[in-house]
């Protein structure tokens, strides 16, 4: 079994982070993305350090076809797939009573749709293969215990965790492991989003937003994007064999257990 990666959501901070670095482990990873020209920025950039490593693939993870369309054209190209990351995410901040149909139903098919399409995919895929695989699915600090004004999209990394445990029992027999990984809160281009928006609603500086959101972290300070990766690459790889139906909490201890 050759090392072949999906990573959808892999234009840029997480999943970025996350390509690059099973890149770096010699995987040949297909980056997927909705925009073709991001996904290809960090293809290219993959590619000067390992030639021929990396591939952009355009799909909607919400769109159960493109889904598929993206595990096949991977398989046509690399030849095999060996590790599925079901990265791609949106996390929209909604106050209990400003939630509305729109942002349920965008964001339950992003974040839970396109983690069972992806699952069913690579699945089928690698038992057309005639072996194993690794499926590693995206949770967040969110989906262990809930946060304010994350309703919607705790709601979803709750979901993705009972998905991961009832997969892993679904797919055992077929010698495919399917794990999560929880992220707290990130440096990302989502993340500098949100503390832009928070800083117009406020009136407070952004830097002054972050170290707030960092108090509750006991390592003392938020999340880059490698730090991450760093624990989705143990997910990929063989020492965590024995390891299926878990959450990799990856939050610089917010949570507990």
């Amino acid at each position: 079994m050759k090392k072949v990666a999906i990573v959808t959501g892999g234009s840029q901070g997480i999943g970025k982070a996350i390509a690059e670095r099973l890149a770096d482990d010699g995987f040949k990873v297909a980056v997927v993305a909705r925009t073709s020209e991001k996904s290809q920025a960090v293809v290219d950039e993959i590619n000067k350090k390992h030639a021929k490593s990396a591939i952009a693939i355009e799909a909607d993870v919400s769109n159960r076809d493109d889904v598929k369309m993206a595990v096949k054209q991977t398989i046509l190209i690399f030849g095999d797939l060996s590790v599925m990351v079901n990265n791609a995410g949106v996390s929209p901040i909604t106050p209990i009573m400003e939630v509305d149909e729109e942002t349920l139903d965008r964001t339950q098919r992003i974040n839970v749709n396109g983690v069972v399409w992806g699952i069913q995919a690579a699945a089928k895929a690698f038992e057309e293969l005639g072996h194993g695989g690794k499926i590693i699915n995206a949770s967040s600090q969110a989906g262990i215990v809930g946060n304010p004004n994350m309703t919607v999209y705790g709601a979803t990394k709750f979901a993705v965790r009972g998905i991961t445990q009832t997969t892993a029992k679904e797919l055992a027999d077929k010698n495919i492991t399917v794990n999560a990984y929880a992220p707290g809160t990130v440096k990302t281009p989502m993340m500098e989003s949100q503390v832009q928006e928070q800083s117009i609603k406020t009136g407070k500086f952004p830097k002054e937003i972050e170290k707030t959101m960092a108090e509750p972290v006991a390592l003392g300070r938020l999340a880059e994007p490698a730090d991450i990766a760093a624990g989705v690459a143990f997910l990929a790889g063989p020492d965590s064999d024995y390891m299926t139906g878990q959450t990799l909490v990856l939050d610089g201890g917010m949570v507990f257990h």
